[in-house]
Parts: C-alpha cells; structure tokens; sequence
C-alpha cells in the first residue's frame, strides 16, 4: 500500500533489508528466537489493540455450536446450498449487541457437513455495503470457484467506479477484476481426504477487516475411512473456532482500518501494520465460554481463525496421567498414527484434530484450555467442567491412516520463497521476494500430478498459505520437521528467520491459484504471490 509518510528507517525494516544468503546463515544461532520469552513475542507480530469497555468476566456464558448448513436440494452427485452474507445484530458481550458481516448474518457462519468426491455447490448472495469474495481454505477447488481476491461479488447497487486499483496501481487494473453481480456459485468437488477446513472473505486488500467482522465459518469434509474408526461422534466431536477480538464502547468490533467504510482505501494505521491483536478471546463467537463435559474422550476440531495472533494451547490442570491432547489430524485430514502433544502451537489458519480424553479428570474438575503465547486477557480461552460419568464406546486406534508419503527425490522443481518487510522506498510494506503482489505476474508455474520442493525463509512471523497444493513438511531450519508439522498441511508457521522445507503436490485443476501470508494484515498488504498449474 502507497503511504503518504514514511516510517523512519527502524530496526525491522533494517532487517528486512537481510539478504536470504545472510538469514540461512544466522538459522541456526537464532532459530529459537520468539519461543518461550513472553507471551508478547509467543504470539508472533502485531500489537494489542485495546478494547475501549470492559471485558466482560469469563467462563460465565455457555458454548454455542453454529448450526449445520442444510442443502436446498440434492441430486446425484451434488449438495446445493444457499447462503446470504449480510449485516446482524448479535450479542457477543453479555448485555449488548455487535454488528457482524456474517455468513446468514452470524458470527461464525453455519459449519458445512460435506463429503469427498460429492460435489457441494454453494450460491453466495451478497447483500453487504462491500464487495467479497470467498475462499474455501484448504479446499482442492477449480480456480473460478477458489476465491481470488479480484473475483467480487458485489452488491446491489455497488458503485465500482469507487474500488481503488490495488496498493499500487500496477498491482491490479480495472481490468483485473471480475465483478459477478449480487451472488456467485462456488462449485467445490471435493477430491480429498475428510479433514477440517475453513471458508472466509477473501478480498483484494481487505481481507482483514472483512474477516475481522465476521465473514468466516468452518467446512467439515467426511469421508468412508474416517466414518469407519471408532472415534468420538455426536456431541463428543466439537468443532472450535479461536479468534480475538476488540471492541468499541458501544460493544461494536473494532478495528483500526484507515477507511472504515472499506470501500477504497486499504490498510490499517501505522500501528498495527504488523497485524491486530485483540484482547477478547472469543470460541465459536463467545467470549471464554465455558462447556460441560462427561468423564469420557471428546475430539476437538481447533481452528486458529484470528488474523495475526499465535496460539499455543494447553490444558490446565493437566490430565493424572498421559498427555492432554492426542492429535489424530492436521489442517488435510487424518495422521497415520496418533501422537501424543503436551501443547499444540497454532499460527493463524492453522487446524488441529485432538482427542482429550475427559476420564482422566475427576469428576467435578474444571479444565482450563490456556494460550501459552498470550498475556493477561488471552492466556486463558476457555473452560471445560467434568460434569458427569458416562460409558465411553470411543478409542483411538493406532493406525488412523494410509496416504503417500512424499520424497525428496520426487520433486521435479525446486522454488524459493522468501517473505519479509519491504525495503525503503517501495510502495508496499510487506514482500515475497522482494515484491509486493502483483495481479498479472505469476511465481511459479508448476504441473499437475507433479511435486515440487518449496523453500519459506522468513524475517519474523509468517504463516505461509499455499491455495489448491497440500504439502508435507520435510525440514525445519536444516533439520527435522516439528511434531507440529506432521500430516498432511495447506499452512504452516514460518518463525523468526526460519528455514521451512515442504514438498507440494498438485492435482486436479488446472490455474491460477495464490501463495501468501495469513497474518491478514501482512496479506492485505501485498504479501501474495500467484502461481499457475500447467
């Protein structure tokens, strides 16, 4: 984004202007760099925006669940549904009401129940004051139905003469942009593992704030082999949405954007150009709900869904015995094998599948579900009490799943990608390779039914999202991949001057498709690339 006043030359635009030659060199001396100092520095970059209320007291209102979308009709093949994103009027805080941007006019939006290999096709009708554009993260999708930033729909009566031309104007041109009036059909095919997705707004520029309001929900995708394990089902499978948020004193969101109407000028004060931290931790649109539990296994369906901030979970008290949480799945689907974690460090858009095993608690107890990367108001999320006893038919088999693991040797292209503050003088702040993003430019052109070994290295925090390709983690900093990296991924976290190594396939669908970072903030700030299967 063009800024009339440049910040003076500080210490993190001074290392952004670090070569990738010098960050693989100071890897290794500095990799730990962030963890564990404080929960400022655990939950990466941005800046607390306080709230201008007070924060209303915790564990004192019930869990909601959203409610599951239901099709419209069905045929063979397909599931046909029909959501309205427009303004409601809510009560996140006790007592007041928030005007949220939601999907059917809620926060969060109806969780979509869907199958692999069965085709949902999903009519969007806009009747918000702004243009949107969903994406169907981690969805393996046709480029028309993925949510391209520049692919709107606009709503009724929109004057698009007023749309800027991106941060710069060779970014994205007029012609740039397609604008389906009114509603949009996504039809998303599906042909992937059962795993926890997420849809959000996806728009050229103010995808912050537009999620930020509300416009985000979260897309469960089924399948034979899953169905077949004897899991937790029913009301023990709980999908969780994390988010933070501020407020306004009239109990509005608020958000430091430089147009409040969204309409033509992108960005956020100079502030909290890093990204936008709250300081309420809301779970499914509540603030620090609380749930009542029986002593038996529950599987939690985490979604880290803020715009910038890290999460690193735990459970306190901790259980007798064994670790709080088995991780049964990553962001695409199920692990071979179980694997026990004593906390799960979440950047945005990450997702994480666990089972907690609630016997392992006394009758009475209350657990609390803690952010470790937090401080003050958002180190803890929320609470869980073992109410009463009940058999438990559920158990974690020790072989979840079979799918390919990838080889280095299978790569037929290797890619850098390095994502850092901009360089003086540039007309955007945030960069992948030395560029802001750039409509008409592709970074890549990989082939489909192939596999490519990519390179993330960083400057601070970035959690790296790849649209259509899910990939595998192969290296972290030289060595082996995290317990956190396991599975297979479509985000993964890319720390403080960090060296990540994964190996994407492509498959499917054929082009136009995004890299970019999902701190939002950095995102609407040019920090996206395209790429091109072939």
């Amino acid at each position: 984004m063009k800024r009339q006043d440049k910040p003076q030359l500080g210490r993190r635009r001074f290392l952004g202007l670090v070569g990738a030659s010098g960050l693989v060199a100071v890897t290794a001396g500095i990799a730990g760099c962030g963890n564990r100092a404080g929960g400022q520095a655990l939950s990466g970059p941005g800046k607390v925006l306080a709230s201008k209320l007070p924060l209303p007291a915790k564990f004192e209102r019930p869990l909601t669940v959203p409610p599951v979308m239901k099709p419209v009709r069905k045929d063979q093949n397909a599931d046909y549904y029909e959501l309205v994103q427009r303004l409601g009027d809510i009560e996140v805080l006790p007592g007041r009401k928030t005007q949220v941007m939601g999907f059917d006019g809620r926060f969060p939006g109806p969780t979509f129940e869907t199958r692999r290999n069965r085709r949902a096709v999903v009519r969007i009708a806009n009747e918000l004051p702004v243009p949107t554009s969903t994406h169907l993260h981690g969805g393996v999708t046709k480029p028309e139905s993925d949510g391209y930033p520049t692919d709107l729909v606009v709503p009724k009566g929109y004057p698009v003469h007023e749309l800027h031309g991106g941060h710069t104007e060779h970014m994205a041109k007029p012609e740039d942009y397609i604008f389906n009036q009114v509603s949009k059909v996504y039809d998303y095919d599906l042909p992937q593992r059962a795993a926890t997705l997420w849809y959000h707004d996806h728009r050229m520029d103010f995808s912050g704030p537009q999620v930020y309001y509300g416009l985000a929900g979260m897309f469960i995708v089924r399948d034979d082999e899953e169905d077949a394990l004897p899991l937790p089902k029913g009301d023990k499978e709980i999908p969780l949405m994390i988010c933070d948020r501020s407020f306004n004193e009239d109990g509005s969101f608020n958000y430091p954007a430089l147009d409040r109407r969204l309409k033509s000028l992108p960005g956020v004060e100079d502030d909290y150009m890093d990204g936008v931290l709250g300081d309420v931790m809301l779970v499914n649109g509540t603030p620090w709900p609380t749930h009542d539990v029986a002593n038996t296994r529950y599987r939690l369906r985490l979604l880290n869904a803020c715009n910038a901030r890290r999460l690193e979970l735990a459970l306190s008290p901790g259980p007798k015995e064994g670790a709080p949480f088995i991780q049964i799945g990553s962001d695409n689907g199920l692990l071979e094998k179980p694997q026990e974690m004593k906390t799960l460090p979440m950047s945005p858009a990450e997702r994480f599948d666990v089972i907690v095993d609630f016997s392992k608690f006394d009758i009475g107890t209350e657990v609390i579900l803690t952010n470790l990367a937090g401080a003050d108001s958002t180190e803890q999320v929320m609470r869980f009490r073992v109410t009463r006893q009940e058999s438990d038919a559920s158990s974690i088999p020790a072989k979840l799943s079979n799918f390919e693991r990838l080889d280095r040797s299978q790569a037929v292209a290797t890619r850098s990608f390095d994502f850092r503050r901009g360089a003086t003088n540039q007309d955007h702040d945030w960069t992948i390779n030395g560029r802001g993003f750039q409509v008409s430019t592709y970074e890549a052109e990989p082939k489909v039914d192939t596999v490519e070994l990519w390179k993330f290295t960083s400057d601070f925090h970035h959690p790296v999202h790849v649209h259509l390709g899910h990939f595998q983690v192969v290296s972290r900093n030289g060595g082996a991949p995290e317990p956190r990296d396991a599975g297979w991924k479509d985000t993964v976290d890319v720390r403080p001057y960090g060296v990540v190594e994964v190996l994407v396939k492509f498959t499917d669908f054929k082009g136009r498709y995004m890299i970019h970072c999902h701190n939002l903030e950095h995102e609407d700030m040019a920090m996206m690339v395209n790429f091109r299967t072939t």
